[in-house]
């Protein structure tokens, strides 16, 4: 348990998903969280009017499109005017897209750098100044497994990712002295309605069941055999926000039930 009460923290691709259990997760502790992510408007509404009464802080929801630079520093504004300052901010909005590098689409390389990388440069400019004033943030940037490793078919997100753990180290050094960390999370395999689809394409091209699919692809990169959950993600967030981290900045995380350690 940590007091964040007061607190204010921007959680990018928060709608659902790793983004959401740690918006909760924040909540939970009396953080007071501004959303962003695409879906069905009244669904978004529902999770955010529930994230209120549930943990008595406050919520709102910005859309931004974390590809448009402009709508990014408007959400970062929008943040402060609403809530009166910036504290804590989640880079997590990322998207996905696989093919061999001589067949991958430009307008998908795009989209990828725009949305994993890129947006994670314009957010932490736009909230740095926000942290220096207040004399107290955290960065916390979802990176990946593969910010560290490679994996086939996976060249623009691999790319993104491995600048996020860059851009991360940059960071942390240039606010090193002003009460501000900034750290990357690198999950593996994390159970989310995304691998929930990629497990289905795997049952489908094996013909198997969904346990066996499942196993599959654990079996393939994950020793432990087990998906990370949310909640993981969500509690070392919350450690990562603690005094216990104050002089924990820099560093990559992994979260990968072993992945990056064969």
């Amino acid at each position: 348990m940590i007091d964040l009460k007061n607190k204010v923290a921007v959680v990018t691709g928060s709608t659902s998903g790793i983004g959401l259990a740690m918006a909760k997760g924040l909540a939970a502790q009396g953080c007071n969280v501004m959303l962003n992510g695409f879906g069905d408007e009244e669904k978004i509404e529902q999770i955010r009017a529930s994230m209120e009464k549930d943990h008595n802080v406050k919520v709102s929801y910005n859309s931004a499109n974390m590809a448009k630079p402009e709508e990014i520093r408007t959400l970062i504004q929008k943040t402060v005017d609403t809530f009166g300052g910036l504290n804590i901010l989640i880079n997590n909005a990322g998207i996905q897209r696989v093919h061999p590098i001589e067949d991958f689409p430009e307008e998908d390389w795009d989209d990828i750098i725009a949305i994993n990388l890129s947006s994670v440069f314009h957010t932490m400019k736009a909230a740095v100044p926000h942290m220096r004033k207040a004399d107290w943030g955290r960065i916390i940037n979802t990176a990946s497994v593969h910010g560290l490793v490679g994996s086939v078919h996976k060249a623009a997100y691999v790319a993104a990712k491995h600048g996020v753990v860059g851009m991360t180290k940059v960071v942390a050094l240039e606010t090193a002295q002003d009460n501000i960390t900034c750290n990357a999370i690198c999950p593996g395999w994390v159970h989310t309605e995304l691998i929930d689809e990629q497990i289905k394409i795997r049952a489908d091209k094996l013909n198997v069941s969904k346990d066996e699919a499942e196993k599959d692809i654990l079996r393939e990169k994950q020793p432990s055999m087990n998906f990370v959950k949310t909640e993981d993600l969500a509690n070392l967030v919350l450690f990562l926000c603690s005094p216990a981290a104050n002089q924990m900045t820099g560093a990559e995380l992994p979260v990968d039930g072993g992945w990056t350690a064969q």
